[in-house]
């Protein structure tokens, strides 16, 4: 059954999961019986840890929810931030450029705006 708008899904801690992996594997329950043992909602997720943990090992049940290289750092922030200013300030200048005002710049505190 596919997934509906809004919907939300039960997370299982990584302890549960590697719990009924080993309950199947070790001791030879069967997924219903681990199902039911640890309350999980349906068979066919203990099925699936299974397999994940056959083919990726431990690593399979890290939470991955949210993407972590995908974290803006502080760093990055403000380049961005820095980037929209000198784009503002181009745009700016060649709006002023348009309208024939010559800028004085030598002075970096200072910017004089003359019209002719």
């Amino acid at each position: 059954m596919p997934a509906k708008k809004g919907q939300k899904f039960k997370h299982y801690p990584e302890s549960l999961k590697v719990e009924a992996v080993g309950l199947f594997i070790e001791d030879g329950w069967c997924y219903r019986k681990i199902a039911e043992h640890l309350e999980i909602n349906d068979k066919n997720r203990v099925k699936v840890w299974v397999r994940k943990y056959r083919t990726e090992g431990q690593a399979a049940f890290e939470d991955r929810r949210g993407d972590p290289h995908k974290a803006e750092t502080e760093q990055e922030r403000e380049l961005r931030r820095l980037q929209l200013e000198v784009d503002v300030l181009k745009k700016w200048l060649q709006i002023l450029n348009r309208e024939g005002c010559r800028i004085d710049m030598s002075s970096s505190t200072n910017l004089s705006i003359n019209k002719p």
